[in-house]
């Protein structure tokens, strides 16, 4: 996102707002459903991203803090500082690397996994409704 001051922004049509307000509403709407669901489960729509983030992570089942930290698109500190309370919460498990221990892997727990897969399963649908197929990332068929 860069932009030169003084330069003036693209010309934008009607259509390319419209496109965007309906964007930005869409958007608004899921973050809106995600935060009740993930409340009524009685976790924190952060806590639930970060599970989703260290099981999801791309080729492996744990990510480190600062992976973490990266995929949130939060500061190492708060990343850190959020495992902590996840981990009080019994939904992730610090662990040493195994070729450098001083690297720390964050897993789900086994009650951190459960409630990720019921929180998952409420999300999807939801997120089927913006035209994504799980299964399938977004741009390839």
């Amino acid at each position: 996102m860069s932009s030169r001051k003084g330069a003036l922004p693209e010309t934008l049509s009607k259509e390319d707002l419209e496109t965007m307000s309906e964007f930005r509403y869409r958007l608004r709407r899921f973050l809106r459903f995600s935060e009740e669901v993930t409340h009524a489960a009685g976790v924190t729509p952060l806590q639930y991203q970060l599970m989703l983030q260290v099981r999801g992570f791309p080729g492996r089942s744990w990510a480190t803090v600062g992976e973490l930290a990266e995929r949130l698109q939060a500061a190492p500190n708060g990343t850190a500082a959020l495992v902590s309370r996840c981990e009080a919460a019994g939904l992730v498990i610090r662990k040493p690397g195994e070729e450098d221990r001083r690297q720390v892997r964050v897993h789900l727990t086994a009650k951190g996994e459960r409630s990720l897969l019921k929180l998952a399963a409420l999300h999807k649908p939801e997120i089927e409704s913006f035209g994504w197929t799980l299964g399938r990332k977004p741009g390839r068929p």
